[in-house]
């Protein structure tokens, strides 16, 4: 893939999840193959073998190391023992440049990065991002509103987790007002006095904005999906019941709200959405047309972004992207309204896409983190 401009030689690499890297020599970035999670010590070995490999099958000496702003990330650790000047790009960012570089896109335009976790400068777990990109400067312009996830990581396997978090952060009674929810009975009495604690104290309960816990949580209430088996399984069964639904036009509430430190930043916030959606279960709504709503509704945030933001071109980058139903409603709404919407057709929206958003974080400035 071709840069915008001349950049030395330098190498990416990539995440800790659907691991890939990527090489810079004279002006072209080249992506390798599907490396994997970098949770063993045999995958561990190709991603060293892989980086020994493409510097010497394309003769390159990296000056320049890029690596995610994660700091305890398998590939991180490896980076900082790599020669050369070592550069951390955040992995939302990275999400758009990737997205950008791919498109042959130039500034200003505005990235949307949804996926299920990436650190945040803030120490937050984040996935539901929008950056406003201008030549030379990347801007974060809003967010979904946080919650917690109690459990940290147990809540990629265990979606009630992510839903009791939701819940707690809209009612700190949550554990009393909405024990008859799909979410609360997952739980024994003791488990249930535990998790409560652990919020209360705010122990292992670490914030996120990320739409893929969103997805878990609105899977769990709708008791679509408590446990997942592989990754991603609570989004997919959502967005195959949306497609079962048949014709659904409706959305929930959408609420919007200023960020009190920065004005310039807008919180997407989810609380309207759910207590509509807690109305539709109450109601016995069948579980596909509230999971098109849901689909309908983030269409919604993302076009309601586009408008605020006065820019033409939307880049769409992140594992949640992968979801048909969304992309399509996304960029049916977008296109209609005169926007230009991009998305990846070469090189994959969720983690393996990273690298290249890292190789071509160098076109704008140095060290991108929050921007």
């Amino acid at each position: 893939i071709s840069l915008k401009q001349k950049i030395g030689d330098s190498l990416a690499v990539g995440g800790h999840l659907k691991n890939s890297i990527a090489l810079c020599k004279d002006g072209q970035a080249f992506i390798s193959q599907h490396i994997g999670d970098l949770d063993t010590e045999s995958s561990l070995k190709t991603l060293y073998k892989t980086v020994a490999d493409f510097t010497a099958l394309y003769q390159a000496s990296p000056s320049t190391i890029l690596h995610d702003a994660h700091p305890d990330y398998a590939s991180t650790r490896f980076a900082q023992g790599l020669p050369g000047k070592k550069v951390a790009v955040q992995h939302h960012i990275a999400h758009v440049l990737s997205c950008m570089t791919e498109n042959e896109l130039e500034p200003p335009l505005l990235g949307v990065a949804w996926d299920g976790a990436g650190y945040g400068d803030d120490g937050a777990v984040r996935g539901g991002e929008f950056f406003r990109i201008d030549a030379g400067r990347i801007r974060r312009v809003a967010h979904m509103r946080y919650f917690p996830l109690p459990g940290g990581e147990k809540a990629m396997k265990q979606p009630f987790r992510s839903a009791i978090g939701l819940l707690f952060e809209m009612n700190a009674k949550a554990f009393q007002d909405y024990a008859s929810l799909p979410p609360l009975q997952q739980l024994e009495p003791q488990e249930r006095k535990i998790l409560e604690q652990m919020l209360v104290k705010k122990i292992n309960c670490p914030p996120t904005s990320s739409i893929g816990r969103l997805f878990d949580a609105v899977a769990s209430l709708l008791d679509v999906q408590q446990h997942n088996n592989y990754e991603g399984q609570a989004p997919m069964q959502l967005e195959f019941a949306a497609m079962r639904a048949g014709p659904v036009d409706d959305a929930y509430p959408l609420q919007i709200d200023l960020t009190p430190e920065d004005a310039s930043l807008r919180t997407l916030n989810w609380q309207p959405m759910i207590e509509a959606m807690l109305h539709d279960i109450s109601q016995n709504i069948e579980p596909g047309v509230i999971s098109a709503k849901f689909h309908h509704t983030l269409v919604q945030m993302i076009r309601t972004v586009a408008r605020y933001s006065g820019l033409e071109k939307v880049v769409l980058s992140g594992g949640v992207f992968q979801n048909k139903y969304l992309v399509e409603k996304t960029f049916a709404q977008l296109t209609s309204e005169g926007f230009l919407v991009y998305t990846h057709q070469r090189v994959p929206p969720n983690d393996g896409g990273i690298s290249l958003g890292q190789i071509a974080a160098q076109q704008y400035v140095n060290n991108i983190r929050d921007g």
